[in-house]
Order: C-alpha cells, then sequence, then structure tokens
C-alpha cells in the first residue's frame, strides 16, 4: 500500500480511566483503547478508533466507536488539520441520541524548545441531542530530557441543551508527562474541571490523575 502513497498504522493502549474533555467516560474505571489510520502523502487521512466506556446508564453503552477522516499539512512551519468525526454507541438505544457529527480545525506550530497547538470542535447536534456544541482548546508540549516530555491542555466546552448534556458550560485543563520506552509510551495526567461532582456534575469531573500505556505500530 506504500506504493501507492498510502500508509497504515495501528496503535492499541491502556488507560487507568478514559477522559474526554475532563469528564469520565468509563465510570473513573480502566479503558482499553486502539486504533487504526490510512494515511496518504497528499495529506488525506481516514481512521477507526475504539474504547469501552460506562456511562451508569444501565449499561445502554458500553463501547464507543469513533470514525473519522480529513487532510492535514504544513505551511511555512505551521501545521493544520481539518476534519470530520462521527461518534458511535453500538448497543445503545437509539433513542437516547448518543451517536453523534464533530467538525474539526486545528494548528500548530513547533518552536523547538515547545510545541504549540490551538482547536475548535464543532458539532451540529450533540451527544445526547443537545443540540450545538463548541469546544475550544490551546496546548502544548515540550521536550524535557532525553524521550521525557512535558504537556498541558486548557479547554472550554459550550453545549446548546446543557439538561440534555447533562452539565453547564464548562472548563478543563490537564497537565502531564510522557516517555517512551523501548517503543512504548508512557502517559501521566492530572486532569481536572472547573465543575463541582454533586453539585454541577454526577461524577468523574472533579482532579484526578490517569496513568495510560500505549504501541504505536
Amino acid at each position: 500500500m506504500e506504493s501507492a502513497g498510502i500508509t497504515p498504522s495501528a496503535n492499541v493502549g491502556f488507560v487507568s480511566e478514559y477522559s474526554f474533555r475532563g469528564l469520565a467516560q468509563s465510570d473513573e474505571r480502566p479503558a482499553v483503547q486502539g486504533g487504526f489510520d490510512l494515511s496518504h502523502t497528499s495529506g488525506f487521512y481516514a481512521g477507526v478508533w475504539g474504547s469501552n466506556v460506562d456511562f451508569n446508564d444501565g449499561d445502554e453503552a458500553t463501547v464507543e466507536i469513533d470514525v473519522y477522516g480529513g487532510y492535514a499539512g504544513e505551511f511555512n512551519k505551521v501545521t493544520y488539520d481539518l476534519g470530520v468525526l462521527y461518534y458511535m454507541y453500538p448497543g445503545a438505544d437509539s433513542d437516547l441520541d448518543y451517536d453523534f457529527w464533530e467538525f474539526a480545525v486545528s494548528l500548530g506550530y513547533d518552536f523547538e524548545v515547545v510545541a504549540l497547538s490551538a482547536s475548535y470542535n464543532y458539532s451540529p447536534n450533540n451527544f445526547a441531542d443537545s443540540g450545538d456544541a463548541h469546544y475550544f482548546s490551546a496546548a502544548f508540549e515540550a521536550p524535557v530530557f532525553k524521550g521525557l516530555t512535558v504537556n498541558g491542555h486548557f479547554g472550554h466546552q459550550e453545549i446548546d441543551d446543557e439538561d440534555a448534556f447533562g452539565v453547564d458550560d464548562y472548563n478543563d485543563w490537564s497537565l502531564g508527562l510522557g516517555y517512551n520506552l523501548y517503543g512504548f509510551d508512557l502517559a501521566l495526567q492530572y486532569v481536572d474541571t472547573n465543575l463541582d461532582e454533586t453539585d454541577e456534575c454526577a461524577d468523574g469531573c472533579e482532579e484526578r490523575v490517569i496513568f495510560g500505556v500505549s504501541r504505536s505500530f
């Protein structure tokens, strides 16, 4: 396939908790995740990724599968990525309206001492039929010492129908370390939001530390 300009790749990983934009997706329990990607020399790409989930909904949703595609490139050392994603939760009752589309754009620049990026994601009808949703985020990653990196993230989520989604508009942030050991990517992250558990979310929105290990092929 590489002779046609197409490069396949795959990844598999384990995390002590699946967190998405600061909110627990696996009931603060471990998750096994993995995906498969195809990239073309033109810049186009497509892939699929999956993870176990637990929303405390009576086991309506136990698996998340994301299908995505887009175009990525670089101009004057500025990287860009335009993509579309579809989040699916097979097995969940269709009346829950968990499945949703999202469109994404991101920009990045590597200053060598630190790499910066910013992104915007838009959904015309977000998870659980919660209407328009906008997610703004900024991130950094910097090398520290021989394969060790430090990274940080700040995001802001806006949801049209907060009652349907389950929480109000909120901010999330993280700070972590990454290290490559014999081909395995190790990650340790502190994750938090400005939501208060019990008052503003059912569970899995307050500070916690998440460990992960993954391998790409």
